[in-house]
């Protein structure tokens, strides 16, 4: 088996802007399946993806993260108590386990004691997440949290007490900080990012994410800036659909020049929460036919080497994923990074464009302009 990677924090100071250093770790379908867990599990917790997204209601599917590789370090209190989070863009609220905490899934992850900080401020309020396994509830607070170097006075966020035990037992990560609008914030929190805004804590009200391929290093987020490097083939600025998600509108999708999906156009949210590329079901039937892949995506690693490239187009433009990026192989087999989903909005159908996206791209999050820039890489 291999080693996971620890996950590490390094911190580059440039002006205002924080850079988060990520490094990938085994995901927790990975875990399971080398436990031989994975099938008891899927059977025991089956999951509906599209429930993160239904507007009105506060919920995330946990298994939203089965497949998840990417987390980084924040510490909250003084002095700093240390956890490691998903930075996702597909939720707004920022939450961590705390010393109440007496659910299995607690014990073996960093936990919270706010008796231990100085800075922290109590509340009365409390918060509560439902998820497809459970629900996570607790209680908010106020601290300082500390970003790569950026402290974040008065956060609020939410001090967990009790946690789906099956499911988070396994995670690789303690908590969430959530990067969507405060819209979509549960008990109307305010999220870190904001906070960074209003505090002038960041040179620019944008972030920008690069996932590196594969097992490579130098994955990151970083807050307040654009790195150059990464933009060299130039940014592609896409007007938001809606300032809850970080939603887009898409033209359609196709391959060979022939279009195969979201003829009249469709929704879709650019979510480093989500890993694979979510597929409304009746586009995923047809894209796996095309590709000749069974029904759940299994297919020939021979095959697989010939597969065209899936071409998303957007705002008038043409953002090519090529098979390399959405074939998945483990252990001498091959599947399809696509999952289904239908969440059905008033736009049309929505699509989740995962890390199997934003792999390709270095992706800038702008606050100020409420757009998205793609540049590929």
């Amino acid at each position: 088996m291999k080693l996971l990677l620890l996950l590490t924090l390094v911190v580059l100071a440039q002006g205002h802007e924080t850079r988060v250093m990520l490094k990938r770790m085994k995901s927790l379908r990975q875990r399971l399946q080398e436990q031989g867990l994975l099938e008891s599990y899927l059977k025991e917790h089956p999951y509906n993806l599209a429930a993160k997204y239904f507007p009105g209601f506060a919920m995330e599917p946990l298994e939203n993260y089965m497949d998840d590789e990417y987390f980084g370090t924040i510490s909250i209190g003084t002095p700093p108590q240390e956890f490691t989070v998903v930075f996702d863009t597909g939720s707004s609220n920022l939450w961590v386990p705390s010393i109440y905490c007496s659910s299995p899934a607690c014990s073996n992850h960093n936990r919270f004691n706010p008796a231990e900080s100085s800075t922290f401020l109590s509340t009365n309020d409390t918060l509560f997440i439902a998820y497809g396994t459970g629900s996570i509830a607790g209680v908010l607070g106020y601290d300082t949290v500390n970003v790569a170097g950026i402290s974040v006075r008065s956060q609020i966020f939410g001090l967990a007490e009790t946690e789906p035990g099956d499911f988070f037992y396994y995670t690789p990560f303690d908590g969430i900080l959530g990067l969507a609008f405060p819209s979509i914030a549960s008990s109307g929190a305010t999220p870190v990012f904001d906070n960074m805004m209003m505090q002038n804590l960041v040179d620019r009200q944008l972030f920008s994410v690069y996932l590196s391929r594969d097992s490579r290093s130098g994955s990151f987020v970083l807050f307040g800036a654009i790195d150059p490097y990464y933009a060299i083939n130039g940014i592609s600025w896409i007007p938001l659909s809606s300032e809850t998600y970080w939603q887009i509108t898409m033209e359609s999708v196709s391959m060979n020049g022939t279009p195969v999906a979201c003829p009249s156009g469709c929704q879709a949210i650019v979510d480093t929460g989500t890993t694979l590329l979510a597929v409304p079901v009746r586009a995923l039937r047809t894209i796996l036919n095309r590709l000749g892949a069974s029904s759940n995506g299994e297919i020939s690693c021979e095959a697989a080497r010939r597969l065209p490239n899936l071409i998303f187009h957007i705002n008038g433009r043409q953002f090519p994923v090529p098979s390399r990026a959405y074939v998945l192989r483990s252990n001498g087999y091959c599947s399809l990074g696509l999952q289904g989903i239908d969440v059905p909005t008033e736009e049309g159908e929505l699509w989740i464009l995962g890390d199997v996206f934003i792999r390709e791209y270095y992706v800038i999050f702008d606050r100020a302009n409420n757009s998205v820039g793609l540049s590929r890489l």
